[in-house]
């Protein structure tokens, strides 16, 4: 009889610790569950609040970085061919170093046009065929422009129609 109670005993003990390991298995669970949680809630928040700062700066340096962009009305002149008459229709974009660049080109805007075309009308058609007279074309637009806006004002100039007849 008393080793049927001691193996009651040794059963309850046994059929006990099953159930205090389980008890003890889903606390662990549930604090390490809430970590995990307090750890991704601590960085969303971290990241969210200081991050966005330098998200928003580095949008704002990366489009200072760009320049912005302005069109300017269409070129239509006659080039300076010996052998006939040729016309030349242009369409330009000048990427500036940034807004008040921008607002110093609308205020110069005829000056800028009488550069370009002093310079269109004294190309020829055979100089501007090639793609390397394309290149040397914007070259000397994006210098007489910075001419006209100040040093390093213009950063590229774009051709976005360029027809020859």
């Amino acid at each position: 009889m008393v080793d049927e109670k001691e193996e009651k005993l040794e059963g309850e003990e046994e059929g006990q610790e099953p159930k205090k390991k389980k008890g003890k298995n889903l606390v662990l669970i549930i604090i390490i569950a809430v970590a995990v949680l307090a750890g991704g809630a601590g960085a969303f928040f971290f990241f969210t609040k200081s991050g966005g700062g330098k998200e928003h700066k580095t949008e704002e340096t990366k489009a200072q970085a760009e320049g912005v962009t302005f069109a300017l009305e269409p070129f239509v002149v006659n080039l300076s061919d010996p052998t006939g008459t040729r016309f030349l229709k242009v369409s330009l974009q000048l990427e500036l170093a940034g807004p008040a660049v921008m607002e110093k080109a609308k205020a110069k805007t005829p000056q800028i046009r009488d550069a370009i075309i002093t310079l269109l009308t004294s190309k020829t058609s055979d100089a501007l065929i090639s793609p390397e007279g394309k290149l040397q074309l914007k070259d000397e637009i994006n210098l007489r422009i910075n001419q006209v806006l100040g040093e390093n004002s213009v950063k590229n100039v774009y051709l976005t129609d360029f027809v020859m007849q």
